[in-house]
């Protein structure tokens, strides 16, 4: 039995970005599934680990790490001594900072925001989301039109902090088709070794209940 868990939901694509970069470095860790719709991220124990209330959170022996960013920088940092992920060099670590402020900031806010409203229900300015999304996917896209990876010629946490919600934008009523360079992108990632992917959700309001 492994000392290392995650506690995550399988449809968070925040969730998800720390359980990919877990099985990326090729790290056993049981996966603790909180029931967010049953409001267990509320409640003591819970917040105990993640005052926030809030999913992902690693437990890794006695350290606790909530925030799927921080959880990728501690692994990045912990258990790639390559430096592959989290290379030595500032000036790549502040470009990785710069995308990983935009998985918590438009991300966030645009294709993220969508795909929970339209799963979820709940009050959104839609058009505001894919407004906000459009904007960071032809960013990325122009970017992507010379490197094959964020940051350059190799992958780093920054790809792995942006994926799980730009391949499931489409959930959220934001299409990839204008973005070539972005569903290569994608596709690159899911062909690295250990890759696994987020589940899917149906779209389909009568799917939704």
């Amino acid at each position: 039995m492994s000392d290392r868990r995650l506690y995550h939901f399988p449809l968070s694509g925040h969730a998800h970005r720390a359980r990919l970069m877990l099985s990326l470095l090729g790290l056993p860790c049981e996966l603790v599934e909180v029931d967010l719709r049953g409001g267990a991220q509320k409640q003591p124990d819970f917040l105990a680990l993640n005052a926030f209330g809030q999913v992902p959170v690693l437990v890794d022996g006695d350290a606790v790490i909530p925030d799927s960013n921080a959880i990728l920088v501690y692994l990045a940092r912990r258990y790639d001594a390559s430096g592959r992920w989290w290379p030595r060099d500032p000036l790549v670590q502040a470009q990785i900072q710069r995308w990983l402020s935009a998985a918590a900031g438009p991300l966030a806010f645009g294709a993220a925001a969508a795909r929970i409203a339209t799963l979820f229900g709940g009050p959104l300015d839609m058009a505001r989301a894919h407004q906000i999304a459009n904007n960071l996917f032809a960013v990325m896209e122009r970017e992507l039109g010379t490197l094959p990876f964020l940051t350059g010629e190799t992958p780093t946490i920054a790809d792995i902090a942006l994926y799980s919600y730009t391949a499931h934008a489409p959930e959220g009523g934001v299409s990839l088709t204008p973005y070539p360079n972005v569903r290569t992108w994608l596709a690159r990632i899911a062909a690295l070794p250990g890759f696994v992917p987020m589940q899917a959700s149906p779209v389909a309001a009568s799917a939704l209940g």
